[in-house]
């Protein structure tokens, strides 16, 4: 793997749905090999800011821009299949496999990028390391599995794209607290084992900053705050007011 930088800059995005307007010039960057966290409640924009990156919604306003292996590129300009054959992937929110399929098949669709093909083989073998389940299940239908298999199967699925950016929107999502831990655990791990540069989309504050360098509060589409570590997340009176109730 290229050790080459990748990172994301979101710069002054506005988007709507309709008359609805759901982000208010957001900027945030996610520098190479870092791991950032966009901490916000429901309903807050989240997910609609994933969608910006993954070219799912285009920006009324302001641009995307990605450095993969230190070449820049506009993904405001892209379809998300070319934002997918850069190498960025996205980890959806109720994760969306394919039900019918099983656990084996869903992994294999997952490496559709041309670059992805060569390293089919060592790819699903560390999916099968990283998540045993997922290797005792590769025959089982994926709709027949539980939510936390899921969500390990929505992320090796990511993962079997060879991709140099990582996104990950609400992986705690219908999770009990111990699946919680481990599947922010396994983004911990996966990150690290392929170096990856990662933006998680979460509301599971004490979670997400156990793997987080730093973050981003997001209220009503609007950036809020932003800390440059996690003590400085866990400091703030927005995180105490939103997540902790104080």
């Amino acid at each position: 793997m290229a050790n080459s930088s990748n990172s994301i800059s979101v710069e002054g995005i506005d988007a709507a749905y309709g008359a609805v307007r759901v982000l208010e010039n957001v900027s945030l960057r996610v520098g190479s090999g870092e791991t950032v966290v966009l901490l916000g409640t429901n309903g807050n924009g989240k997910s609609t800011l994933m969608k910006c990156i993954m070219g799912w919604v285009r920006p009324n306003k302001g641009k995307v821009i990605a450095e993969i292996d230190g070449e820049k590129h506009d993904l405001s300009t892209l379809t998300t299949e070319q934002i997918v054959d850069l190498g960025i992937a996205l980890v959806p929110e109720g994760r969306r496999l394919f039900p019918r399929q099983t656990v084996e098949e869903n992994l294999l669709l997952g490496a559709s990028r041309p670059k992805a093909r060569p390293h089919i083989k060592t790819n699903l073998a560390f999916c099968f390391e990283i998540f045993p389940r997922l290797a005792e299940r590769r025959g089982q239908l994926a709709g027949s599995m539980s939510g936390g298999e899921q969500q390990m199967l929505a992320l090796a699925r990511a993962l079997m794209l060879n991709p140099r950016i990582l996104l990950v929107d609400e992986p705690s999502v219908g999770l009990s607290p111990l699946l919680v831990a481990r599947t922010i655990d396994a983004i911990g791990q996966l990150k690290e084992h392929y170096k990856l540069t990662v933006l998680m989309a979460e509301q599971n504050f004490t979670q997400a900053l156990r793997i987080a360098d730093r973050g981003y509060v997001i209220v009503h589409g609007r950036i809020e705050f932003e800390g440059n570590s996690a003590d400085e997340l866990n400091n703030n009176d927005l995180i105490r007011q939103f997540y902790l109730g104080m």
